[in-house]
């Protein structure tokens, strides 16, 4: 029955699974709710629809959700998430505010409303292997086949020229691996990441979106060599999400990619990763004379406004942001959010790499928060597969998607 029933809707991802599973039975063992819970654990398509578009979390479908900040705005449009302020004021989380970075309190603030509370961070970086960087034989090869050293690559055409040199199938090894499946999320921000590496930006100074700058343009025209390079990139780009194209790197399949600080902590300590204890992370590149650039996109636990159970959901969102849960999220293979978690010495044990957090951070951007957002992310996706798919010009396709998003 719904009435003994605690519902969450879980973004598809297993160290979210292990970990929610977990927090909730330490939880109902201090709090014996007498409720039990049901997780349900969904890809990005089906959690959006099930959560807001279908509208379910004012309906009462679910207790708590899982929302990445993109959908803040339209969550709170929809009155759809319960506002945590006056929760927070009478009796906030441990250690808040000053126990996370402001960069993680802000995207879940609308006006005076806090929609939830930060539950998995990791802002996207460059991970890359380093048992392959380091190897004197390699570095050898290296140079004696491109006339430079080998090492972290910091633009991007380094890190092409280096993704194709490591790039050798018949041993099962891609040099990159991209996560180019259209789910309106990573190919939105491998663009984004693309136009701001390349010193472009989404809004013009008139505060209007563009999609059709030079640097818009070189952006596309990268992602469409970079993904139909069959000498450089994993065959199954076109098949993997974010999720996936991590698991691909944690099974040892591509050399170098840039993906979500996370994925680098799951090829960490997940049990069947093949590189566990070869794995570093760095800047994403940059073109030649434009600054590097990260992005600040993190998943939230929002109360259902809609929710039968709205003091236990309460409850249990202070609980999951107590520091040793952040820390036991953090040793499943996910990312907590609490600086404690990233100063820790267990976890920069198990993870030699958490303490660069803080330094990936200083270049995080933020996309536009606007309710029209995910209507805009669906233009820019589908601008991005037209860029890889077909042969029109890449101009065309940025003027045709400028009218759209207008």
């Amino acid at each position: 029955m719904r009435s003994g029933e605690f519902r969450i809707a879980v973004r598809k991802f297993a160290p979210f699974e292990t970990t929610i599973e977990k927090q909730w039975r330490a939880f109902d063992r201090e709090e014996k709710t007498g409720l039990e819970l049901k997780a349900v654990a969904m890809d990005l398509h089906p959690l959006y629809e099930s959560t807001l578009e279908n509208g379910g979390l004012a309906r009462g479908d679910w207790d708590v959700a899982f929302l990445v900040t993109d959908w803040v705005a339209a969550a709170e449009e929809q009155g759809a998430v319960t506002d945590l302020s006056e929760l927070i004021r009478a009796n906030p989380p441990e250690g808040f505010p000053e126990g996370w970075s402001p960069s993680l309190l802000r995207l879940q603030q609308i006006g005076v409303k806090v929609l939830g509370l930060p539950y998995h961070d990791g802002p996207e970086c460059l991970i890359y292997r380093t048992d392959l960087l380091e190897d004197p034989l390699e570095a050898a090869a290296f140079e004696a086949r491109h006339g430079a050293p080998l090492k972290v690559p910091e633009t991007w055409d380094e890190f092409r020229r280096m993704a194709s040199h490591f790039h050798r199938p018949k041993e099962g090894l891609s040099g990159t691996v991209y996560a180019a499946y259209p789910d309106g999320h990573n190919t939105v921000y491998d663009f984004c990441l693309q136009l701001w590496t390349r010193g472009g930006e989404l809004i013009d100074q008139h505060g209007r979106l563009r999609l059709d700058t030079p640097q818009a343009v070189a952006a596309l025209e990268f992602l469409r060599q970079m993904v139909n390079d069959h000498e450089a990139v994993h065959p199954a780009s076109r098949e993997l999400d974010s999720v996936k194209s991590g698991l691909a790197f944690a099974a040892g399949e591509a050399a170098l990619m840039v993906n979500w600080f996370g994925f680098a902590a799951m090829a960490e300590t997940i049990p069947d990763s093949r590189v566990k204890g070869k794995v570093g992370v760095a800047p994403v590149p940059h073109a030649q004379g434009a600054p590097s650039a990260s992005l600040n996109i993190y998943w939230i636990l929002s109360i259902a406004s809609g929710s039968p159970h709205q003091e236990v959901a309460w409850r249990f969102l202070r609980h999951c942001a107590r520091p040793d849960m952040d820390k036991l999220l953090t040793m499943e293979g996910a990312i907590g959010c609490r600086k404690s978690t990233w100063m820790d010495e267990v976890v920069n044990q198990v993870i030699p790499f958490y303490r660069k957090m803080e330094e990936l951070h200083a270049s995080a951007r933020e996309l536009p928060r606007m309710v029209s957002w995910p209507l805009v992310a669906k233009v820019i996706d589908r601008m991005v597969m037209e860029a890889i798919n077909t042969n029109e010009s890449v101009e065309t396709i940025t003027r045709r998607a400028q009218v759209d998003v207008q």
